[in-house]
C-alpha cells in the first residue's frame, strides 16, 4: 500500500507548498479558463470565483477534503440558453438559484440521510443524462472548429488548426506519464496557440495593450446591474443542479478510495454538498459560471498522495491572483476559437462517454424494458431539443426537461433496482481498489 506523502491537515514545506500548489492549478486550469470561453464569461472572473469557491468549500468541510472546485461543463449550455434570454446578468441569477438548491439538498441529507437522494438519481437516470450533456454540446465543439469567427464561414486552416489541438491532446492523454499525463488539456491548448501563432491567427496586440495588474470585469448585483427574476432561466438552471448533485457523489467517492477515508460519512455529504453550492453562489455574486469539483485534481492527488488541504487552498490562492494579472487575462482571450474547438471535440466526447461508462460501472441492464425505456427517452428529448411552452414566457427545454422526464419515469415505473447505501458504494470502491492492487 502507497503511503502518505503530506496529510490531510499537514503544511508542507514552503517551497513544496508552492511547487504542489502550482500543479494543481496547472491541472484545472484549461477546463476552468474553457468553460467561460465557451459561455462568453470573463475567464479571469471565471479564475478568481474558483479560489474563491474552493476556499468556501474548504472551510465549509473544516479542512477534512482536499478537493479543488472549477467550472462546471454540465452548465455550458445552459448558461448559452440563458445569456441568449437574459443576457450574462441573468444566467447569475440562474446560477445563483442552482446554488441554493445544493444547500437545501444538503439539510435534507442532514435531516434524513442521504438514501433518498440516491433513489431520486439513479445511474439509469444520471448515466443518460450525461451523455445528453456531451452530445448537446457536439454542435458547438464542431462549428468551433470548422468556422472562421470572422467570415462565419468554413475554414481549412482552422480546421487545421483543431485537428493540431486535438491530436496533441490526445497524445498527451495517451501516451504521457505522471503530472503530464493529468493535464493533457492544457497542454493541448498551449500546443495548439504554438501552432495557431505560427500559422497567424493570433492577435498579441491585447497582451501588449493590457496591464500587469487590472480588476477582472465583475457582474455584482445592485452594483453593476439590477437582478430581473425569470421562471424561463430558472427552468433551464437549476434542474441541472440534480446532475451535477449526482456527480459530486461520485467525486466524493473516488476521492474517499484514493484517501482511503469515507467522506461521504465524516465529515459528511451534507457539508460537501453545502460547500459545493455555496461555491456557486459566490460564483454567480461576480459574474462567474457554476463550480464544481474537479476530477483533474483529484487525479493530481491520486498521484501525488498529497492530501494537505493547504495545499489545495495555495492553489486557491494563486487562481484568484491570476485572475487578477490583466496580461494573463488578455492572453486567453487571444486563444482562436479553433484551438478551443479542438480540445473540445475531445472533451464533450469524453463526456457523454462518461455518462456511458456510468451505466456499465453500475452494471445497469439496458436489456431491461425498464432501463431502456428511461434512457431512450432521455436521450432522445435531451438531444432533439424538446420542449414545454408553460406560459408565453416560460419554458422548460432540453437538457432541464430531459432530467425533470427522467426523474419522473424512474419514480413512476415498477420494478426498481435496489439503491446502495453510502456504506456499500465506499465499500464496493474499496474492494475494486484491493482487486486493482492485486492484479
Amino acid at each position: 500500500m502507497k503511503q502518505t506523502t503530506v496529510g490531510i491537515q499537514e503544511i508542507p514545506r514552503l517551497d513544496k507548498w508552492i511547487v504542489l500548489s502550482i500543479q494543481h492549478l496547472f491541472a484545472m486550469f484549461g477546463a476552468t479558463i474553457l468553460v467561460p470561453m465557451l459561455t462568453e464569461l470573463s475567464p479571469a472572473v471565471a479564475l478568481v470565483s474558483s479560489g474563491l469557491g474552493t476556499l468556501a468549500y474548504i472551510i465549509v468541510t473544516k479542512g477534512k477534503i482536499p478537493a479543488y472546485l472549477g467550472s462546471s461543463f454540465a452548465f455550458i449550455m445552459p448558461i448559452i440558453a440563458a445569456i441568449t434570454i437574459g443576457g450574462p446578468e441573468g444566467a447569475m441569477i440562474g446560477s445563483f438559484f442552482a446554488g441554493l438548491l445544493y444547500g437545501v439538498v444538503a439539510v435534507f441529507i442532514k435531516l434524513t440521510g442521504v438514501q433518498w437522494l440516491m433513489k431520486l438519481l439513479p445511474p439509469i437516470v444520471v448515466g443518460p443524462v450525461i451523455m445528453v450533456i456531451g452530445l448537446g454540446l457536439a454542435g458547438v465543439a464542431i462549428e468551433m472548429a470548422m468556422i472562421d469567427p470572422a467570415t462565419e464561414v468554413y475554414s481549412g486552416l482552422h480546421l487545421s488548426v483543431a485537428m493540431f489541438t486535438l491530436v496533441l491532446t490526445i497524445i498527451a492523454s495517451i501516451f504521457f506519464r505522471g503530472f503530464f499525463g493529468l493535464i493533457p488539456i492544457l497542454i493541448g491548448i498551449v500546443g495548439g496557440y504554438s501552432f495557431a501563432a505560427v500559422r497567424g491567427l493570433v492577435d498579441f496586440a491585447p497582451v501588449a495593450e493590457a496591464k500587469w495588474l487590472q480588476s477582472p470585469e465583475f457582474l455584482v448585483p445592485y452594483v453593476t446591474y439590477t437582478p430581473n427574476f425569470s421562471w424561463e432561466i430558472f427552468f433551464i438552471l437549476v434542474p441541472i443542479a440534480f446532475v451535477t448533485l449526482s456527480e459530486h457523489i461520485g467525486d466524493q467517492m473516488v476521492l474517499s478510495k484514493v484517501a482511503e477515508k469515507n467522506f461521504i460519512k465524516k465529515p459528511g455529504l451534507h457539508r460537501s454538498l453545502f460547500g459545493d453550492g455555496l461555491a456557486t453562489v459566490i460564483s454567480s455574486l461576480i459574474g462567474g459560471p457554476p463550480n464544481t469539483t474537479y476530477g483533474e485534481n483529484i487525479g493530481v492527488v491520486a498521484l501525488t498522495r498529497v492530501f494537505s488541504v493547504f495545499v489545495i487552498g495555495g492553489a486557491a490562492t494563486l487562481a484568484i491572483m491570476f485572475g487578477f494579472i490583466g496580461k494573463v487575462s488578455a492572453l486567453i482571450l487571444t486563444i482562436p476559437s479553433a484551438v478551443m474547438g479542438g480540445v473540445s471535440i475531445l472533451l464533450f466526447g469524453i463526456i457523454a462517454s462518461n455518462g456511458l461508462r456510468m451505466l456499465i460501472d453500475n452494471q445497469v441492464d439496458i436489456g431491461k424494458k425498464r432501463n431502456l425505456i428511461i434512457s431512450s427517452v432521455i436521450l432522445v428529448i435531451g438531444i432533439g431539443g424538446a420542449f414545454i411552452q408553460v406560459t408565453d414566457e416560460v419554458q422548460i427545454a432540453g437538457m432541464a426537461l430531459a432530467t425533470m422526464i427522467g426523474i419522473g419515469l424512474n419514480l413512476i415505473l415498477p420494478d426498481r433496482d435496489r439503491v446502495k447505501t453510502s456504506e456499500e458504494m465506499f465499500y464496493d470502491m474499496s474492494s475494486k481498489k484491493e482487486d486493482e492492487q492485486l492484479t
